[in-house]
């Protein structure tokens, strides 16, 4: 039996979501293997703008070509198996997964499995327009006998300009924290008894201590995720 955790290959988006994803898989690990250890850890991010280009044009094959790149180089670095903190490029992923070199966790089945473990019916989907708009999150929920509930519109539009102007430059402002508790009042008052955060920047903003539902953070639940998967072998 193999003694080493697997090597973990993050194909990045987005730096805050990336960054945080990483530092989470090195300060969680040693909960499990030991003061300092974490696995092994590659990332490659290609720039953002090339991602937001092929989204705005709704390329979606684009987007999964950025994301084989990354999958490619990473493979070359040693890594095993991959992760992605970002929810919204997983609309490539079907299109990703039969092309790439190596296996992959999806983010989103990963969170709803969650929310289907802890007992929530009804979830609440934030996140960018591109991925709010999407079936990335609705297909999986529904998949697990669960409901699911969007923003209005002008909300959607409101949370997706928060995350691309401030949230991924790392700008947190109070009002914005607002806005979002605001639309997470409006899901609740839609009888939804969670809110997946489906930015994996909102955690930084967002999270049980000031969410008046329970928040499922994407980023921090494919992190755990990873970590399992990683030493599996060990065990």
């Amino acid at each position: 039996m193999n003694n080493l955790p697997k090597h973990i290959g993050i194909v990045g988006c987005s730096a805050e979501g990336a960054a945080l994803c990483y530092k989470t898989i090195c300060t969680e690990s040693p909960k499990r293997l030991g003061k300092h250890v974490h696995p092994e850890v590659s990332m490659h991010t290609h720039s953002l703008a090339d991602y937001v280009k092929y989204l705005d044009d709704n390329d979606i094959q684009g987007v999964g070509e950025l994301m084989i790149s990354s999958a490619q180089k990473l493979k070359m670095q040693g890594a095993e198996f991959l992760i992605c903190p970002d929810n919204t490029i997983h609309q490539a992923f079907e299109y990703v997964k039969e092309r790439s070199p190596l296996p992959w966790l999806h983010i989103a089945e990963v969170v709803v499995e969650s929310a289907k473990v802890q007992g929530f019916k009804k979830l609440g989907i934030l996140g960018t327009k591109w991925l709010v708009e999407s079936n990335v999150y609705p297909e999986k929920i529904e998949s697990k006998g669960l409901t699911w509930s969007r923003p209005a519109n002008e909300e959607i539009n409101e949370i997706g300009r928060i995350i691309m102007d401030e949230l991924v430059y790392g700008i947190f402002k109070p009002e914005s924290i607002v806005y979002f508790q605001s639309v997470i009042n409006k899901l609740k008052n839609n009888r939804c008894d969670a809110v997946i955060l489906g930015c994996t920047e909102i955690p930084l903003i967002i999270n049980d201590s000031n969410s008046s539902l329970p928040t499922l953070d994407s980023n921090r639940l494919l992190a755990e995720a990873a970590i399992n998967m990683a030493v599996e072998t060990i065990y």
